[in-house]
């Protein structure tokens, strides 16, 4: 009589989605509040990316806003080069990101073992993410913190775009909050004399020539020194750059790394700067027409057979948290929760990327056709836009895949990035 108590429940996949619904797997990476670890689908049986948000630590760091925002954009877009969105749930002690899982690692994590990397192999992941980064400028996004730990690989070396924590709507005016990883951001944000989605081209330059050349085009031992260089120091290439780089990759980097943002590459408005882009003789070796299906052969494949992470990250999920995730059944009582709680209870909603079309919060975004990306099996189609509630940026920290220092100031060492949000900024 006794064993059955111990039955398990009946899990309800007609209903929300919920912890219950996913085998927990290994843990792949942690951020300031949160970690990331792979889940299998009990239903389905397809793996996916798990990020989830202490929501306690999220109020402490006064990141509710954009948690909610993040989770907000993150249902409006799809594209086969950025990590989608497929579910989105809570319970009472955390917030959970569902994702399309990259097995390959991010591009700093390969960078750090291999120094550099072939221009081949660049102008290929620059591809992938320019289509990446014309998709979300087309929508009014701008994603403000675009870096190598920030671009993840899938198993067959396919390069996606993620961390949309920070990413905002873009208008005709411009934004003047300073948002990003120091090293990557552009010199408007810098100047503090108004932005838009340009300064995403730009840190797309300043990735593209860190791993074509193993440093960044832009150094500094302090913020100071670091603001100065990005603002007025001439670029300046190594000694070896011709073993490195042809006159035309060279071409393609000074053209993302100009600071006159009239003159800057990709930077023409509505689209006209990615077809220049595209057009340019480093890039006509890509064929643009099969690149987003995924058909062209990536020049550089992840060792399936090695983890492509820190694997102390599951050694400390194993022996140092007192409090490890499980799927835990929720409170009946919600009615005497903060109003940080609250507003987490009321508006992370519930997401099922194979029950609910994709729709946008954003008001200015009435139309937006979704396409079905190679890593989608569920619905995609244009969907209406939604009222939008006004969001505040207070700030926040990224959670990716992989560590982060959020106290060093920059330098050659690839983990002391200053991550600064509107808030923190002097």
């Amino acid at each position: 009589m006794g064993a059955l108590c111990c039955r398990p429940q009946p899990i309800d996949f007609d209903g929300e989605v919920n912890l219950f619904h996913f085998v927990l797997l290994r843990c792949v990476g942690k951020g300031a509040f949160g970690k990331v670890r792979v889940v299998q689908h009990k239903q389905s049986r397809e793996l996916y990316a798990l990020k989830y948000i202490n929501k306690a630590k999220c109020v402490k760091m006064k990141a509710v806003s954009n948690v909610i925002q993040e989770r907000r954009l993150l249902e409006e877009i799809d594209h086969p080069f950025i990590v989608n969105l497929r579910y989105a749930f809570q319970d009472d002690e955390n917030c959970f990101f569902v994702l399309d899982l990259m097995l390959g690692g991010d591009l700093r994590f390969h960078l750090e073992r291999l120094g550099s990397m072939s221009e081949d192999t660049v102008r290929f992941y620059v591809a992938q993410i320019s289509s990446a980064l014309a998709y979300l400028h087309e929508n009014n996004i701008m994603h403000r913190d675009l870096k190598p730990d920030n671009i993840l690989l899938d198993e067959r070396g396919n390069a996606h775009l993620t961390d949309f924590n920070i990413a905002v709507h873009f208008g005709e005016r411009r934004l003047t909050g300073v948002a990003g990883s120091m090293a990557y951001m552009a010199p408007e944000i810098l100047n503090k004399r108004g932005y838009t989605y340009y300064i995403d081209w730009w840190s797309l330059g300043v990735c593209a020539y860190e791993l074509i050349f193993g440093r960044r085009p832009f150094r500094g031992r302090s913020n100071s020194d670091l603001t100065y260089s990005i603002t007025k120091d001439p670029l300046k290439w190594p000694e070896d750059v011709e073993k490195k780089c042809t006159r035309a990759g060279m071409q393609v980097l000074k053209g993302l790394l100009e600071r006159d943002t009239s003159r800057r590459l990709g930077c023409k408005p509505h689209g006209e700067g990615f077809q220049e882009f595209r057009r340019h003789p480093w890039l006509k070796l890509i064929d643009w027409d099969t690149l987003e299906s995924k058909e062209p052969t990536p020049p550089f494949v992840p060792d399936g057979k090695k983890a492509n992470f820190d694997a102390s990250h599951e050694l400390e999920e194993l022996l140092l948290e007192d409090n490890p995730l499980k799927a835990r059944a929720r409170k009946a009582n919600q009615e005497n929760l903060s109003a940080e709680m609250r507003q987490m209870e009321e508006q992370f909603t519930c997401y099922d990327f194979k029950k609910m079309q994709r729709r946008s919060y954003y008001p200015h975004n009435q139309h937006l056709v979704s396409t079905v990306t190679a890593t989608s099996s569920g619905m995609a189609s244009s969907r209406p836009g939604t009222p939008a509630n006004d969001l505040r940026m207070d700030g926040g920290i990224s959670i990716t895949g992989h560590s982060m220092d959020l106290n060093g100031a920059d330098s050659d060492n690839y983990r002391a990035e200053n991550f600064i949000s509107e808030k923190s900024y002097p």
